[in-house]
């Protein structure tokens, strides 16, 4: 377990993630399983934590493994759990998801490393436009490996679909987040998809949200 010192933990504002906690929390009110006891969720790239904190009070029979790439955050995803106050939240662990999950070696709760089939669900909020395309390739093969047959994988964020990527808000944005950085950018549906059917998986529902995104609900389908 990678421990923070407490001196130094404060939440880190996110004013969008204030903005978008809301209508996620309300799909995943519907697509996940509310009277279930000992269910697992791996939430990739937590940021500053905000919304595993939010999320975990609703679904008290899901716990809430956060994790990120930048150890710098932990700091605020450990202020928001201490916040919250929940059993249901466990401290969070390193994960660079662009790797294979059998060669992540990062002390969690959960032996990460040894996790086949795992998790119930996993959850990914805007991630995968601003990382490189590795990590949406890791995203969906570490996802095939980690969760049972018929879990699912919740990615949230804007998205081109088959090509076309609207409103020309998006097209903005899109074109200055390559400026940044070139591996980075709007990830089209379709390209996400073929990634999902290489890795048994497969896109069972888009929802529209506000401001422009989106959230992708997809399956791990069961092995033929």
């Amino acid at each position: 377990m990678y421990l923070v010192p407490w001196r130094n933990i404060r939440k880190y504002p996110n004013p969008a993630g204030e903005r978008n906690k809301d209508p996620i929390l309300n799909v995943l009110k519907r697509v996940f399983n509310r009277n279930e006891p000992n269910l697992f969720l791996l939430e990739i790239a937590s940021g500053v934590g905000l919304h595993s904190s939010y999320f975990a009070h609703v679904f008290p029979n899901i716990t809430f493994q956060p994790s990120e790439v930048d150890m710098s955050l932990f700091g605020s995803i450990v202020a928001y759990q201490q916040e919250a106050q929940l059993e249901n939240l466990l401290h969070p662990t390193v994960i660079d998801i662009s790797k294979p999950c059998s060669e992540w070696s990062n002390g969690a709760n959960i032996n990460l490393a040894n996790s086949a089939e795992r998790f119930d669900y996993m959850l990914n909020i805007n991630m995968l436009h601003i990382s490189p395309f590795s990590c949406a390739e890791g995203l969906f093969q570490n996802a095939s490996q980690l969760l049972k047959p018929g879990g699912l994988l919740v990615t949230y964020g804007p998205y081109a679909v088959n090509g076309i990527l609207t409103p020309e808000s998006n097209v903005s944005f899109n074109e200055s987040l390559q400026r940044r950085n070139p591996e980075w950018g709007i990830r089209d549906t379709s390209v996400l998809q073929k990634l999902a059917t290489l890795n048994r998986m497969t896109l069972e529902e888009m929802i529209d949200l506000p401001a422009n995104n989106k959230c992708l609900i997809w399956k791990k389908l069961a092995k033929p």
